[in-house]
């Protein structure tokens, strides 16, 4: 057993006791007795092919969608593992203001095969940071629940002090594309001895337009990344309502 492994089964073990001393609840459908219970993993959509090849957002056919024709991304890939609908929505809402700390692991578990299949070589695994006041008020970051674990999980170095949010910015919710673009144009700051030459991926929890991914990118990429990869748990959809003007 490797030292991933160990860290993992040391990682497994602490929710496992905390689950014995606060029985969980699912955080998709509030069933007592499990963090994510069996009828709300199947629930969960898997976003199908054809997708941009940059993006990934669904098409008609693959190829680049108009977004990353007229703004190409500083990311290599983004690629997300589900739609932004019930129950994964209400899961990600319990994990980030609700304190549900040990449902990191159990999303974690049931994206890791299609992260498997992803295939990518990467070098170091960086969560998107928060800036150090949403830090403060909330006490933790909830992409980190689930990137740690899954980086364990797939054995890739896990770096949370290679990037940080130096600008406070407004929330994206509502805004449009371009505004989301500006709102988050040079947020942040990257430390090239741990990220230049190296093979870089980021995760966030959703993506709509990819503009929190693609400004962190392109801070990266200036401080030395060879290649910046994205990854999220979910994709906010064009149908649901969301403006990419």
């Amino acid at each position: 057993m490797d030292t991933a492994e160990l860290q993992y089964q040391a990682y497994h073990l602490f929710w496992q006791g905390v689950d014995l001393l606060f029985p969980p609840r699912c955080a998709g459908c509030d069933r007592p007795g499990v963090r994510w219970c069996e009828t709300c993993q199947g629930a969960v959509q898997e976003i199908a092919e054809p997708l941009c090849v940059r993006c990934g957002l669904p098409l008609e056919k693959s190829g680049l969608c108009p977004s990353c024709q007229k703004h190409p991304p500083a990311f290599e890939k983004l690629r997300a593992w589900a739609v932004f609908q019930q129950p994964l929505r209400r899961a990600l809402h319990q994990m980030k203001y609700r304190r549900n700390l040990g449902l990191g692991e159990s999303l974690a578990l049931q994206m890791l095969p299609f992260v498997q299949n992803l295939d990518w070589k990467i070098d170091v695994f960086i969560p998107v940071p928060l800036s150090q006041a949403r830090f403060r008020e909330r006490g933790y970051n909830q992409v980190g629940l689930v990137a740690r674990p899954l980086a364990l999980l797939m054995r890739w170095p896990y770096e949370t002090r290679a990037l940080r949010r130096v600008r406070e910015t407004r929330s994206q919710v509502g805004l449009s594309a371009r505004e989301r673009r500006l709102n988050v144009q040079d947020a942040f700051w990257a430390d090239a001895r741990l990220v230049d030459g190296k093979r870089v991926l980021l995760m966030d929890d959703v993506a709509t337009t990819g503009a929190t991914l693609h400004s962190a990118a392109q801070t990266l990429r200036s401080a030395g990344a060879l290649q910046v990869y994205a990854l999220t748990l979910a994709r906010a959809l064009p149908q649901h309502g969301l403006s990419h003007a």
